[in-house]
């Protein structure tokens, strides 16, 4: 499905309100530590969220530094090196906020969910990011 159908049926806004009501639901069952994690266009629904511990953006579409901004909470940035929805140095200009960026070099947007198993360098990058985003959540969400 090409981007643009995708976006089509699957809206920021529904996400966004889907994602809200999951957070106060941990809230009502007593969790007090929340993080997220949003891929591609999920990386707009985590900027918009409010009262989590920590959000992970990964190759994120759709944000701008002026979202940025606004976030609370401690972020982590995983750009790809070949990205025209956010190319690395739109990414890097999130460096100027309290967070953390890394920019994956050699691997397109994208690459954390739709690499080439066959691929050992797209794996190990997927991995790695993973590995950045787990560790982010360990250090940030308590």
């Amino acid at each position: 499905m090409c981007l643009f159908a995708s976006l089509l049926l699957h809206k920021q806004d529904k996400g966004f309100e889907d994602a809200k009501a999951v957070i106060e639901s941990l809230k009502n069952k007593g969790v007090s530590a929340i993080g997220a994690a949003g891929f591609c266009w999920g990386a707009k629904v985590v900027v918009e969220l409010a009262h989590i511990n920590a959000g992970v953006l990964l190759h994120p579409s759709f944000v701008t530094v002026d979202d940025i901004k606004e976030v609370k909470a401690p972020l982590a940035v995983l750009g790809a090196e070949f990205d025209h929805l956010s190319p690395p140095a739109l990414v890097k200009q999130f460096e100027e906020f309290d967070g953390f960026v890394k920019i994956f070099p050699g691997v397109a947007h994208g690459w954390t969910v739709r690499y080439k198993a066959e691929d050992e360098a797209e794996v190990k990058a997927a991995e790695e990011a993973h590995n950045d985003a787990l560790e982010w959540f360990a250090k940030h969400v308590k």
